[in-house]
């Protein structure tokens, strides 16, 4: 199962819901930040879990204000796959690969000072990022009750992010040490 596939699962094991109120939940908890997750997705991810067995749907009409939606609901074969999914990601680590690492693997292109700008630009981005986690945890929190799943997943993000920041502010001081001798591999 993908992490999309996952998120979306999980969110309609939480309580039934509808597509839009699905795209609520996700920008509200800053879930894109892990899930990769467009608003058009959402839809076509519906319609794959609702194939496989795990959701079904049904229109709901008591609502004749607005249009009609179709309300998803977990099945009990839903419920086996989430459980399962959730164990095997929770015990299994993945390998980290981000564009730093790329960018990292070919600093030997840039002179010191050009390594020093990206890597001072890349923490500047990372503590906007912080900002912005902070911002939408405050959010949540500012609604009322936020579960404890939430708020350990925005604790997760602002650790790992404090913990880049860390590292980023390492690599800058020892490139800094360096000799330059036109490139940054000096």
């Amino acid at each position: 199962m993908t992490n999309a596939e996952l998120a979306i699962l999980s969110l309609i094991v939480q309580e039934p819901r509808y597509g839009y109120q699905i795209e609520q939940v996700i920008e509200e908890r800053g879930m894109r930040d892990w899930a990769s997750i467009s608003f058009s997705a959402i839809y076509y991810l519906l319609g794959k879990l609702e194939k496989l067995g795990w959701v079904t749907s049904e229109t709901n009409l008591e609502d004749s204000a607005g249009p009609v939606r179709k309300v998803y609901r977990v099945t009990k074969e839903g419920m086996k796959a989430w459980r399962q999914a959730t164990r095997e990601v929770l015990s299994s680590p993945q390998r980290y690969c981000t564009p730093l690492q790329v960018g990292l693997a070919n600093l030997p292109a840039l002179t010191k000072d050009e390594a020093i700008d990206a890597l001072s630009l890349y923490k500047k981005r990372l503590a906007e990022r912080k900002a912005y986690v902070r911002k939408n945890l405050s959010a949540v929190r500012s609604k009322g009750f936020i579960p404890w799943h939430v708020e350990i997943m925005f604790d997760l993000s602002l650790t790992m992010t404090d913990a880049e920041q860390a590292w980023v502010s390492r690599l800058i001081k020892r490139l800094s040490s360096k000799r330059d001798k036109g490139n940054s591999s000096a």
